[in-house]
C-alpha cells in the first residue's frame, strides 16, 4: 500500500512538471524569444504606388523571418490619418508604430531637414542618394531619436512638378496669383510664394476634394501620386519642373524600437534596407509608365528647358537666403557636396 501511495505521488510531480513552462521554452511567460511584437503602418499612399507594395514585401519578411514574433498592419490611403504630420505625431505618442511619410513635414520636428526641400538642390537621383544615405542622412536620423522616433531608411516619391487648371507653366510669371496647395512645410510654402501663387499648406487626403471644389488651382508632386491618386482629373496641365526631390522615410516608435529584442531590431534595419533599395528601384519604374498613361488621360505634358529652369532658381534665391541661416551652412554645404 506505502509503495502504491509513493508511485502516485511520484506521478503527481512529473505530470505537473510537464505543465509547467521552463524558462527556456518558446511558450515562458516574458521570453523575449516568444512574444509576438505587433507593428502598425499607416501610411497616405494607395496600394499601388511603390511604397505600400514594398511596405507589403517588407511585411512578408518580417514575419516569415521572424518566426512569427513580428506581426505587421498595414493602413494605406489615410485611413487612419489625414495627413504625414498627423501620422508623424501618432507614431511620436506611441498610438502607431510606424508611418511612411514624405520627408517635408519633418522639418516640424528638426529644422535641419529643411535642407531637403531647398529647390533645385538636386539636380539628379545619385545626388540625393549621397546626401540621405550618407553622413548628412545618418546624422538627422539619429538627432531624431530625441523627439522619440526612429528613423530607419529613406524610400522615394520622385521628383515633384508643377500642375494647374490655367495653362502651361513656363515661367514663374505663369503662376502668378493662383491659389497654389504646398506640402505642410514653410520652406515649401515659401518656395512657391517666391514664384508669385497664392500658397497655402493643405492636408494631402482631402487634397482631390480641394482641387476638385476650386478651393486651389494648383498643386505640385511626384509623377506616381498625381496618377495613383487621380489628380489628371481634377487638374489639366502638367509642368516636369523637377523643382525638389522628394524623399520618403520608414519612421518608427523609438520607444518601440528599442524595446524590442536586439536580434528583431537587427532584422528590422536589415529589411528597411531592402524596403529602400526595392522601393526606389520601383518608384522610378512607375515614374516611367505613370508619365505615359497621365499623357494618355488627356493631361498636357511641358517640359522645362535649361534657360526656364533657371529663371525659377532665380525667383526662388530668397528662400535659400531666408533658410539657409536658419538650417546651418554646414548642414546646407553637406548636401551640396554629397553631390559630388
Amino acid at each position: 500500500m506505502k509503495k502504491l501511495v509513493l508511485m502516485l505521488a511520484m506521478a503527481a510531480l512529473v505530470a505537473s512538471g510537464c505543465g509547467r513552462p521552463t524558462d527556456s521554452s518558446p511558450s515562458a511567460e516574458g521570453s523575449e524569444n516568444s512574444e509576438q511584437y505587433t507593428i502598425r503602418i499607416a501610411h497616405l499612399v494607395s496600394e499601388e504606388q511603390s511604397s505600400h507594395i514594398a511596405a507589403e514585401k517588407f511585411k512578408e519578411r518580417l514575419e516569415e523571418e521572424s518566426d512569427g514574433r513580428l506581426k505587421v498592419e498595414i493602413y494605406p490611403n489615410g485611413q487612419l490619418y489625414p495627413s504625414d504630420r498627423e501620422a508623424i505625431e501618432a507614431v511620436q505618442l506611441g498610438n502607431v508604430e510606424m508611418t511612411i511619410p514624405a520627408l517635408a513635414p519633418m522639418a516640424s520636428f528638426n529644422d535641419k531637414f529643411l535642407v531637403f526641400d531647398l529647390p533645385f538642390l538636386f539636380e539628379d537621383h545619385e545626388s540625393a542618394y549621397a546626401a540621405l544615405d550618407g553622413e548628412l542622412g545618418q546624422e538627422l536620423l539619429k538627432e531624431l531619436e530625441a523627439d522619440k522616433l526612429k528613423g530607419l531608411a529613406f524610400g522615394e516619391n520622385g521628383f515633384r512638378h508643377i500642375s494647374n487648371n490655367e495653362g502651361p507653366v513656363e515661367s514663374p510669371e505663369d503662376l502668378a496669383g493662383q491659389k497654389f496647395r504646398t506640402l505642410e512645410n514653410p520652406l515649401h510654402t515659401d518656395t512657391f510664394k517666391s514664384f508669385g501663387t497664392n500658397a497655402s499648406p493643405f492636408a494631402f487626403g482631402e487634397l482631390y476634394t480641394a482641387l476638385q471644389q476650386k478651393t486651389y488651382d494648383a498643386m505640385e508632386a511626384p509623377i506616381s501620386l498625381y496618377y495613383t491618386n487621380k489628380f489628371y482629373e481634377v487638374q489639366d496641365y502638367l509642368t516636369m519642373s523637377g523643382h525638389v526631390y522628394a524623399a520618403t522615410l520608414l519612421l518608427m516608435n523609438n520607444d518601440f524600437y528599442n524595446g524590442l529584442p536586439e536580434d528583431l531590431q537587427e532584422l528590422l534595419m536589415e529589411k528597411a534596407i531592402e524596403f529602400r533599395d526595392e522601393q526606389r528601384e520601383l518608384a522610378q519604374k512607375q515614374d516611367k509608365e505613370f508619365l505615359e498613361k497621365l499623357k494618355e488621360s488627356g493631361m498636357q505634358v511641358n517640359e522645362l528647358s535649361a534657360e526656364q529652369k533657371k529663371a525659377f532658381r532665380e525667383a526662388a534665391q530668397p528662400v535659400y537666403d531666408k533658410y539657409v541661416p536658419q538650417i546651418g551652412e554646414d548642414i546646407v554645404d553637406k548636401a551640396m557636396n554629397a553631390k559630388k
